[in-house]
């Protein structure tokens, strides 16, 4: 499962941002059909407007993916301890291209798994997981791993795929996706979700648009 993560996202580098940010019409015709007509440019802003620019604190940002959508982001966010991480070597080396072209130094790049952070307990301020968690081959782990490193009354902001929103967007999350291996079951509902959290987090906003979810919570102190 790792290798076919890893040649998964090897394959599209070329091509994912533009997928992602709706670029081409074929990603505007894949938006529509996947996650039900969502902007996720629209829906990285309102996650991303939950960190204030000026936030002095340390943050997690897993997985960084190509930082397509937080380079500007992070470039306004001049006082802040920023860590990415991302599983794929190809993804990351394009964030970190990305943030030398933007000329931010308060960075660090780390390539990682999610399900075995190598940070101590109560490390971060804030984690921030866009895209992420239906791709998460573990997600048990992945959960666990963000909350022991996360600090008491810290900060969880995620956006990701969800079951059981859109038919269209179920048969393309299994079909297709999985077997190109960019997504990875079993996939949560909103119900999973919102279980795996309640006992953990105080849940701040939880909103669903299309076949996406995005939300934020403060860890339980």
């Amino acid at each position: 499962m790792a290798d076919k993560i890893k040649k998964s996202y090897k394959f599209s580098k070329h091509f994912y941002d533009d997928a992602i940010t709706q670029g081409k019409w074929w990603s505007r015709l894949y938006f529509n059909l996947l996650w039900g007509g969502v902007d996720d440019n629209e829906i990285a802003r309102r996650v991303l407007s939950w960190i204030p620019d000026d936030f002095s604190g340390k943050l997690l940002d897993v997985p960084v993916g190509t930082a397509v959508f937080t380079t500007a982001k992070y470039q306004r966010m001049t006082q802040a301890d920023i860590t990415c991480l991302d599983y794929s070597q190809d993804m990351l080396e394009q964030a970190e291209q990305r943030f030398r072209e933007a000329d931010i130094t308060h960075i660090k790049t780390v390539q990682g798994d999610v399900g075995a952070l190598p940070y101590a307990d109560e490390t971060f301020d804030k984690v921030l997981c866009m895209n992420g968690l239906h791709v998460f081959p573990d997600k048990d782990k992945a959960y666990a791993e963000i909350r022991r490193t996360l600090k008491l009354g810290g900060g969880l902001l995620a956006c990701f795929y969800i079951a059981g929103e859109q038919k269209v967007a179920d048969w393309l999350a299994k079909t297709v996706m999985t077997r190109m291996g960019w997504f990875t079951p079993p996939f949560d509902s909103a119900d999973d979700v919102r279980r795996r959290l309640e006992p953990y987090y105080d849940i701040l906003d939880f909103h669903i648009e299309g076949a996406m979810l995005y939300f934020r919570a403060r860890r339980k102190v």
